[in-house]
């Protein structure tokens, strides 16, 4: 499967290099959250002491979303730029220039209209302060390159004149050259299916609650289907997780599924991290807390699971999954699995050709075989490939490139473990020096191809902590012991933080998102 979105143009005379089309969040369907096509930023430039802040994009919203980035767009009465695109809560989408040439966007879009009475959802009826003041775009879109066409989930409370007002979650398609809605465009996101979660054991119609579930992870476009999924806002009222399918197309629902339709819970959160896809178009997605009888004859609740969905006809169908054994105590003290999206690693040597990797709160990374993933097994957690302990709580993704996995955990260091003939080393092979605490950092690369690679992480806020200064680091990824770069206690900060931030490096430049700005970082003259 290509790991990650290029766009290659020749001439008759010879081929031009491949440019980086940053279309999804950590650059590809498998989300390795590897950019290989870097051939500016380097370990030796970076630490040389020329590598800072060079400007930053204000907007208006916090921005959760990861920036993305499409190079030699030719935008509407602006000419041809590269070009980053940053959506925020405010419901806002803006083109900029991704060298700040012009430093005003290009193109914004407001999704909302408060003439109307249809603003961002104001946090407070959230109940949860992770996503605040207000939410509006909070997973990170996803752009089709050949049709020119951003899909975006926004959140609006609408309470128009004499109405008792309602909330209402859509999917957009912004054409990426004008910020204009496709033909088609908006659609209303709705969804039934009989369970018996919070009705006792009657059956009921099930519903989307557009107030109660939170869409935290990266939308995925796979096979011409746009993938959306929900779970809840820090686990306040009853939500379930669910996973939708729309064509790209046309926006019409393709598919609906509940994780837990008979007894709720069982968010795909993910940290921010996106639904997994690979080359068949199996779609691979992990759950939070949640109860679990999917062992079990009729059982249909996959809380703390890694699921493997395939859309059959207007059906997303559960084709396998993998279940710990720990699944009940996992639940009952809050160590989700579904703390950390999937990645879904190159094919390896051996009897396990098709692996993937999942961790959670509870510490322990597993490898996982996709084409045999093993199900549930009280007794021990056998059926997985391998499991790998670590000492803290993990989040939001790790990072692959060139043989490693980087994971950089709660409360530790960035740990660099090494993949040998389909088995992770038991121990970290390289440890970085800086620790962050709660809830760690999502891990990036940057290389070209196989050289010159570098790991970069923000350090943010804790989870009951106010709002601070974030912190950009860079580590060198063949060895991350090495401390490239570090913004802490100095000018170049990234502004004030927000969780689980994951930086976007294009073409020399490295975007890192903040309170009502993106930071952009390269090397200076």
């Amino acid at each position: 499967m290509l790991r990650w979105f290029l766009l290659a143009f020749a001439s008759a005379a010879s081929a031009l290099p491949a440019q980086l089309v940053v279309a999804t969040a950590q650059y590809d369907n498998s989300r390795t959250g590897a950019n290989l096509l870097e051939t500016k930023l380097t370990p030796d430039n970076v630490s040389s002491g020329r590598f800072g802040k060079s400007f930053v994009m204000p907007v208006t919203g916090n921005v959760n979303a990861q920036p993305l980035y499409v190079p030699g767009l030719d935008v509407a009465g602006k000419g041809v730029h590269d070009v980053v695109f940053v959506a925020t809560e405010h419901d806002n989408i803006y083109a900029f220039d991704a060298a700040g040439q012009p430093a005003e966007p290009l193109w914004r879009v407001h999704l909302a209209d408060p003439e109307k009475g249809i603003n961002p959802v104001d946090s407070h009826f959230l109940a949860c302060s992770f996503i605040s003041p207000e939410a509006g775009i909070t997973p990170t879109p996803v752009i089709d390159p050949a049709t020119r066409t951003m899909y975006a989930l926004v959140r609006t409370f609408e309470n128009p004149p004499g109405t008792q007002g309602h909330y209402v979650q859509r999917l957009h398609a912004i054409d990426i050259a004008t910020g204009l809605e496709r033909t088609g465009s908006p659609v209303r996101i709705h969804a039934a299916m009989k369970g018996s979660a919070f009705f006792g054991l009657s059956q009921r119609d099930v519903e989307f609650d557009p107030q109660v579930e939170n869409p935290r992870a990266a939308l995925l476009l796979s096979g011409g289907q746009v993938y959306i999924a929900w779970g809840s806002s820090c686990d306040h009222g009853s939500y379930y997780g669910w996973v939708m399918a729309y064509d790209a197309h046309t926006l019409r629902q393709r598919a609906v599924f509940n994780t837990a339709p008979d007894a709720g819970e069982s968010a795909i959160w993910q940290g921010g991290a996106g639904l997994a896809a690979d080359d068949e178009g199996n779609v691979y997605g992990v759950t939070g807390n949640g109860s679990f009888n999917a062992s079990s004859k009729g059982g249909r609740n996959y809380g703390d699971s890694v699921l493997k969905l395939g859309l059959r006809d207007s059906a997303l169908a559960v084709l396998d999954f993998f279940t710990p054994s720990t699944q009940m105590r996992m639940n009952w003290t809050d160590q989700d699995l579904g703390s950390t999206g999937p990645l879904l690693l190159p094919d390896q040597p051996g009897p396990h050709r098709h692996l993937m990797a999942a961790a959670g709160k509870n510490g322990v990374i597993y490898l996982i075989d996709r084409d045999r993933m093993g199900k549930y097994q009280f007794s021990s957690d056998s059926h997985a490939v391998q499991t790998v302990e670590t000492p803290s709580s993990l989040y939001g993704a790790a990072a692959y490139w060139n043989g490693h996995l980087y994971y950089f955990g709660s409360d530790n260091v960035l740990c660099e473990f090494a993949l040998t003939n389909g088995r992770l080393s038991p121990e970290p092979v390289r440890r970085g020096t800086q620790r962050f605490r709660n809830p760690g950092a999502i891990p990036v690369i940057s290389a070209n191809g196989v050289r010159n690679g570098i790991v970069w992480a923000v350090r943010t806020k804790t989870a009951a902590e106010h709002d601070v200064e974030g912190v950009l680091q860079a580590y060198d990824a063949s060895d991350v012991s090495h401390l490239l770069y570090n913004t802490e206690g100095t000018k170049d900060h990234p502004g004030l933080s927000l969780r689980l931030t994951m930086p976007m490096i294009a073409n020399g430049r490295v975007y890192v998102a903040s309170h009502d700005a993106v930071s952009v970082y390269s090397l200076r003259n």
